[in-house]
């Protein structure tokens, strides 16, 4: 699993935000277009890219893209 695979299947699911505004540091709840759904799809394309079960407080607890790769990665 790589960061920058991690982040173009990230960034796909923020349909009005630019691939280029995504970078380990982004800290994608600022988005404008981050929302509960977004929460929900990023649950659904962890678990079927990579066969891993994260949860809202996990999504919660993060800030960063990285700090959600980082907590998907030790599950793996």
């Amino acid at each position: 699993m790589e960061i920058k695979t991690f982040i173009e299947q990230f960034a796909e699911l923020f349909e009005e935000t630019s691939m280029s505004d995504f970078l380990p540091e982004t800290e994608f709840k600022y988005f404008n277009e981050w929302s509960s759904f977004t929460a929900l799809s990023i649950i659904a394309m962890v678990d079927e890219k990579y066969n891993v079960k994260i949860t809202g407080d996990d999504i919660r607890k993060t800030d960063t893209v990285n700090d959600l790769f980082e907590i998907i990665k030790s599950r793996i």
